[in-house]
């Protein structure tokens, strides 16, 4: 996360300027998503931060970054865009930070929504730096043991997001490593691999959605898990319970 820091850092100095009427940020595709959540969450002024970037390079011949610049300024320079928080511009979409997500490796209309058109947007937090936070992403698959959980404990992590099959659930030898991993007060999120829909716990079972929920696991609603690893940590570097960024 120190780049993530530094990059919020920078953008809380650059509008302490009044002159200022908005920000644009220039990014990479890959990681878009956890900075533009990032931002979100610390972010307290009312101008608008955009962040864009391309899928094709500088000197191809249908280059799309120039174009996504041009509407980056644009909508960061429009009053209407002030007081919703982070957005996404790209292959002509505006898209709010909270839900948006990555859903096509090359196409120029890189990115979706899983969230609402305007997404319930939680008071935004006090600047803190996220550097020193440790949030592992674990996988869910057929079969999956305990493994994985026990090994990103013992390496120090603070908090797991679990990218769990269907509406959040895993296999028997997971949930038991998840359980015992809530038991001892480390938080867990719970969110799909499913491209589309909310996480559900619906189902019991030792690896259940709704098992998991009992014991205090939280579903990630509509994040998936690049964003919900980032509000997790957010979460805990703040102090805030993690359901009330979700």
């Amino acid at each position: 996360f120190a780049d993530i820091d530094e990059l919020n850092n920078r953008i809380h100095q650059v509008l302490e300027d009044p002159a200022v009427v908005g920000v644009v940020v220039t990014h990479g595709t890959d990681s878009m998503e956890e900075t533009a959540i990032a931002v979100d969450t610390f972010h307290t002024d009312h101008r608008p931060v955009i962040i864009t970037g391309a899928q094709k390079p500088f000197d191809h011949s249908e280059a799309d970054g120039p174009g996504n610049l041009f509407e980056a300024c644009i909508i960061a320079s429009d009053a209407s865009a002030r007081n919703i928080g982070v957005l996404v511009v790209f292959g002509h979409a505006v898209i709010p930070a909270r839900g948006c997500t990555k859903w096509h490796t090359s196409d120029e209309l890189a990115f979706a929504t899983n969230g609402p058109e305007e997404p319930e947007r939680p008071d935004p937090l006090k600047l803190t730096q996220l550097g020193e936070t440790s949030v592992e992403v674990i996988s869910a698959y057929p079969g999956a043991t305990g493994a994985a959980v026990e090994a990103a404990l013992a390496a120090g992590a603070q908090g797991l997001v679990v990218e769990a099959m269907g509406s959040g659930n895993v296999g028997s030898a997971m949930g038991a490593a998840l359980g015992k991993a809530l038991d001892s007060g480390v938080p867990v999120v719970i969110t799909t691999r499913v491209p589309r829909g909310d996480v559900a716990g619906a189902y019991g079972g030792a690896g259940g959605g709704a098992t998991l929920a009992a014991k205090g696991a939280i579903g990630s609603r509509y994040f998936r898990a690049g964003q919900s690893r980032v509000l997790l940590a957010v979460a805990i570097a703040t102090g805030q319970h993690p359901a009330t960024l979700f």
